[in-house]
């Protein structure tokens, strides 16, 4: 299967952001022979900063396999922001569909048609206070179960030292290094021609998202936590810890009565 051509609004969106990426940041790449050479798949990254999705598009961009990213619907209607998406054939994501799947048709389209795919499994930033991986969402795994493709997991280190995760100021002394490690394809035989249903996808993303930190802790020469960081947990415990405090002032103000 054919690879796509770079193109000219990719080339043209290179020459806008490769300078600045190469005077601000340093290169430590590797792995880059596991880049499939032909055919569709799919790239699972861990995300830590505002600035590491032009960084790692700038290592994907260099392996010669551009990327297609998954991005707001909203960005493609924005003048020349918008041409570009356009231009350089990243992937509009209607987050009102109410078919999970049908919001990665043309994800499952562009792998089929032998482009790479590249997903951010956590969905955002990462709230991990030392910034490991969290929890992943199920769609690079709709998608790589639908099409049998490559999982390829990529760790990034070091842009979120020239930004962190949700700072407003960037350090740019001293010069940063960006880390990426990319792994081996990750073996999902064993989900392949079974119901998609919730509890399948679950642990298919567990099994992505655990490949992605082996790589991180690689990269970053020290373990990862046991479990990783759940926002959806996270948000529970501090609404009862919040219940637990309102219902704890209610009972020291009825007994001030």
């Amino acid at each position: 299967m054919p690879r796509r051509r770079i193109g000219f609004w990719y080339r043209f969106a290179a020459v806008l952001c490769k300078p600045p990426l190469v005077v601000l940041l340093k290169r430590d790449w590797r792995g880059m022979e596991n880049i499939p050479a032909e055919g569709g798949f799919i790239t699972a990254v861990n995300h830590n900063s505002h600035v590491d999705p032009f960084a790692y598009a700038h290592y994907q961009y260099n392996t010669k396999r551009v990327p297609r990213f998954l991005a707001k619907s909203g960005l493609f209607k924005k003048g020349f922001v918008g041409a570009v998406m356009r231009g350089t054939g990243q992937i509009p994501v209607y987050r009102e569909s109410t078919d999970a799947l049908s919001a990665f048709r043309a994800a499952i389209d562009a792998v089929e048609s032998g482009e790479c795919v590249a997903f951010y499994p956590e969905g955002t930033l990462t709230r991990d206070p030392n910034g490991w991986p969290m929890t992943g969402k199920t769609g690079a795994a709709r998608v790589a179960l639908q099409t049998k493709c490559p999982v390829i997991p990529i760790a990034q280190w070091g842009a979120n030292a020239l930004l962190p995760a949700y700072a407003k100021k960037p350090s740019f002394f001293p010069r940063k290094t960006h880390h990426v490690l990319a792994g081996p394809p990750v073996d999902l035989t064993r989900f392949y021609d079974k119901d998609m249903s919730p509890e399948l996808l679950k642990e298919a993303t567990e099994v992505i998202m655990a490949a992605i930190t082996r790589q991180l802790e690689e990269l970053r020469g020290e373990k990862a936590p046991e479990k990783p960081y759940d926002p959806r947990e996270v948000r529970i415990e501090q609404r009862r810890r919040s219940a637990a405090a309102q219902e704890k002032a209610r009972e020291k103000e009825g007994q001030g009565q």
